[in-house]
């Protein structure tokens, strides 16, 4: 386990699930073409999610239910020093997560108040599940500083590869950019999977009422209004 505060606090862990887990964690995905994927497709966001437990396999929806668990959170509470930590158990933006080959993720930060429960968005865990992937195909997740007087992502300060059965865990609340700003270049019968987990808090104090993600254009983007007006949007 690494912990670090630059640019924002985060944990890698390596060899998150038992092995076993997590290969059976791993087969659990549907394929990327199934109907049943929620897909993001626009120039600043191409991913597929779902978030409805019914749909999920019974290796996922244990091992989702135990990330939510008061033992779980009691680890991290323990880890972090966070005490007063729920999990989103609705899964808002979370559950599983798959990338195809060009699929992307603009640098973002995510929504700040839930927009059902009134809770602060705290952590993000975040479990990456492909055997075998490769970091010249990138999908690493991009973690940026922030530039206070622009309020606006600065540069790239690291980035976590997404080896298989790693995990990232990451506070939200610090200006918190990141992304996968660069396509990634996987072939075409290999995906990136990986499991969203969040925790929240009380909105206590001076807060972000944000309650949609808000995104930034890429460099190559950044004189294309079309993708301006696309950010302002998707943060409404």
């Amino acid at each position: 386990m690494i912990i670090k505060h630059d640019p924002f606090f985060h944990i890698v862990i390596d060899n998150f699930f038992d092995e076993d887990v997590a290969n059976e964690l791993a087969k659990d995905f549907f394929n990327y073409d199934d109907p049943r994927w929620f897909h993001y497709n626009n120039a600043i966001e191409k991913k597929k999610t779902i978030n409805f437990w019914q749909y999920f396999p019974r290796c996922t929806y244990n091992e989702i239910s135990n990330l939510c668990s008061k033992k779980f959170i009691d680890s991290i509470k323990q880890i972090t020093g966070m005490n007063d930590l729920c999990p989103d158990i609705g899964l808002h933006g979370g559950g599983w997560h798959i990338h195809g080959r060009h699929d992307m993720l603009n640098i973002h930060k995510d929504y700040s108040i839930h927009p059902k429960l009134g809770l602060l968005r705290k952590l993000n865990l975040i479990i990456y599940l492909t055997p075998g992937w490769r970091p010249e195909w990138g999908g690493a997740l991009e973690l940026w500083s922030h530039d206070a007087e622009r309020d606006l992502p600065l540069k790239s300060v690291t980035s976590v590869d997404c080896l298989f059965n790693r995990a990232i865990l990451f506070d939200t609340t610090q200006n918190s950019w990141h992304g996968l700003p660069n396509p990634i270049q996987c072939p075409d019968n290999v995906y990136r999977q990986s499991i969203a987990v969040y925790y929240l808090t009380s909105a206590t104090g001076i807060v972000d009422t944000r309650q949609r993600a808000r995104f930034v254009p890429t460099e190559a983007q950044k004189n294309n209004k079309e993708i301006y007006d696309l950010c302002i949007a998707r943060s409404i």
